[in-house]
């Protein structure tokens, strides 16, 4: 049999893609090289709680139609994301707010938190990098306290090597608001992730522990590849750099280990650098719990987990060359999703994008 599409990748981009072509009467065959779909998004239930298999995945979008489209495959809960941070033994709420200028600086008031901010700004005008964009947005306290460790830890960089967009992701606000994301609509499927890819998947043939590079693959007509790009290209342009974590999860004998769901530990001198606790997500009623710690580990291209990208300016340069090459084999071949477009993607911009696409393939092709 021919398949009109084969799809690379059964997380949310190929997924999606599949669903939807399948909808409008294409043939369709999704290959993964992992032995389960879902993609990062996977979760698997646990002691009656559902474990985040690749960390902590909160959905978050303003954007009504997403949330009405997600929303058709589960019920989602209201879960808004407080992430509690712990700098040898010092508690402070994240993301920045008042709560968090109250306990560095004993201020009250909006107005006291930026005076000290802009004392502690030192004349920054343009940041250049990461570290002069915290310093600018935060003040040097926070940065040193809060930033500086968990960012060296984290992508295994000074905040000097690495461009200031990253810390834009961080909200900074002047009010009492501990609400990790601004977005409108938020929360986790009540059940976990996994039963929205089973939905999505339903009735097409999906291929798991298949690798594009080594297995035998199914004819088909048009390829929408999912995976890391520079792998696509046999890293002729030379290989993209990523963060990668190692994930340890544990079951602990006990009711509540940490009481909240995400605890970061900002010091460079612990090994990890965020500790999950799942059952927080969705208030679990078990008598256990199940923990996951995460370590920064150094990413190998092809033995290690490609997480999120480096989107310094020797990245983008290397991005370019293999987008370029993509463009050229034409329209059987599509590159999409995080590690296929090299960015920084939330879930949320992953369906839109994968939506747009395959809107305009089913008008194209029909």
């Amino acid at each position: 049999m021919k398949f009109d599409y084969l799809v690379v990748g059964a997380g949310f981009y190929g997924s999606i893609c599949a669903h939807e072509l399948r909808k409008a009467g294409k043939n369709v065959c999704v290959i993964d090289s992992r032995n389960h779909i879902g993609g990062n998004c996977h979760t698997t239930q646990k002691d009656d709680i559902n474990l985040h298999t690749y960390g902590p995945h909160i959905f978050h979008t303003s954007n009504k139609e997403v949330w009405d489209w997600i929303n058709q495959f589960a019920n989602f809960n209201n879960f808004r994301l407080e992430v509690v941070a712990n700098f040898k033994g010092e508690i402070f709420p994240l993301p920045f707010n008042m709560w968090t200028f109250n306990k560095m600086w004993g201020v009250t008031t909006p107005e006291q938190a930026q005076d000290i901010i802009m004392s502690q700004s030192e004349g920054i005008t343009t940041p250049q990098n990461l570290e002069e964009q915290a310093i600018q947005l935060v003040g040097r306290d926070i940065y040193e306290k809060l930033i500086k460790g968990y960012t060296i830890k984290q992508w295994r960089k000074h905040p000097r090597e690495l461009p200031a967009s990253i810390i834009k992701r961080l909200p900074v606000r002047f009010t009492y608001n501990n609400n990790y994301f601004n977005e409108t609509y938020q929360g986790i499927p009540i059940g976990g992730y996994t039963q929205i890819f089973n939905q999505l998947l339903d009735g097409i043939e999906v291929k798991l522990s298949t690798d594009l590079f080594s297995a035998r693959l199914p004819d088909h007509d048009r390829m929408i590849y999912t995976g890391p790009i520079d792998r696509f290209f046999d890293y002729k342009y030379g290989a993209l750099e990523y963060k990668t974590i190692r994930f340890e999860h544990k079951l602990i004998k006990t009711e509540n280990f940490q009481g909240c769901s995400c605890m970061t530990f900002t010091d460079e001198a612990t090994a990890h650098t965020r500790i999950i606790e799942h059952k927080h997500f969705e208030n679990s009623s078990s008598p256990v719990t199940w923990i996951s710690h995460e370590y920064p580990i150094k990413y190998i291209p092809g033995k290690t987990e490609p997480y999120y990208p480096v989107n310094d300016s020797l990245n983008t340069e290397i991005y370019a060359n293999y987008k370029a090459a993509a463009d050229k084999l034409g329209q059987k071949f599509h590159f999409g999703g995080r590690l296929a477009e090299y960015k920084y993607y939330d879930m949320h911009r992953v369906i839109e994008s994968a939506l747009s696409y395959v809107k305009s393939e089913i008008r194209n092709t029909t």
